[in-house]
């Protein structure tokens, strides 16, 4: 759910006229760390597929995704090592071997690349959690969360785009369609539970998984106190039982 997905790939060079060399080997460090944990997105095929798209919006394969990959990898290290008021076009230059032009003519700028990040997670293949109870399935959502957030590595870059959200409208818009994305996903725990009797049919799905998750992201973002997997478990169970009292039932 919010977890190390919220980004993806691993770093390449890519080949073509709009590729220059990387000045250096990519930078090692939470960045690096980052996107070993990420899942890569992107396939082969023809560039010239999508190509009156908008800036940043394309998602065709071949040298076009390599590109799109390289500059992706480039914004989660710039975000993970300095946070977005310390990324800029020249970092993302150096670090993913595509020329400035380029970037200003497909992104528009560093806008357009931090959406495009976020638009390429919610491209993975991730599931919610089946564990054949409801309790079961929200308790593994709510460790997800935890996982994602007390480690240093992984949070780093989820934790710099929810930042970015509150510099960049576009970046907003983003972080909200990927977390609109993401908790639909979440929402066949729920359905599971209404065919299994655990829950009413007329439950808000939606509200039921983001209760889960939301006391869990309140301490790491607005009161900055730790979470661990007893807390996490704790969320499951009182959402749980709210559900069962009735305090998720659609008006």
């Amino acid at each position: 759910m919010t977890d190390k997905r919220v980004a993806a790939g691993q770093s390449g060079r890519v080949r073509g006229t709009e590729q220059r060399a990387p000045e250096g080997k990519e930078r090692q460090g939470k960045g690096q760390q980052a996107k070993e944990r990420l899942s890569r997105s992107g396939g082969d095929g023809d560039e010239s597929a999508g190509a009156t798209a908008a800036p940043g919006t394309r998602r065709p394969g071949g040298r076009t995704a390599r590109t799109r990959a390289a500059v992706r990898d480039a914004v989660l290290s710039g975000l993970a090592d300095h946070g977005y008021p310390g990324l800029t076009v020249e970092y993302v230059a150096d670090h993913s071997g595509v020329h400035k032009t380029t970037l200003y003519r497909r992104w528009g700028g560093l806008e357009g690349m931090v959406a495009d990040a976020l638009d390429m997670a919610g491209e993975d293949t991730w599931t919610a959690p089946d564990t054949g109870s409801l309790e079961g399935d929200l308790r593994e959502l709510a460790r997800e969360v935890v996982d994602s957030f007390t480690d240093e590595a992984a949070a780093a870059a989820p934790t710099a785009f929810i930042a970015a959200a509150f510099q960049s409208e576009r970046a907003a818009k983003a972080l909200h369609a990927f977390y609109a994305e993401r908790f639909s996903r979440c929402e066949a725990v729920v359905a599971r539970a209404v065919e299994r009797g655990e829950a009413a049919p007329d439950i808000d799905a939606a509200a039921l998984v983001r209760a889960v998750s939301a006391p869990l992201l309140l301490r790491v973002f607005i009161t900055r106190e730790p979470i661990d997997t007893a807390l996490a478990d704790q969320s499951a169970a009182a959402a749980v039982a709210a559900a069962r009292a009735g305090a998720f039932t659609r008006r």
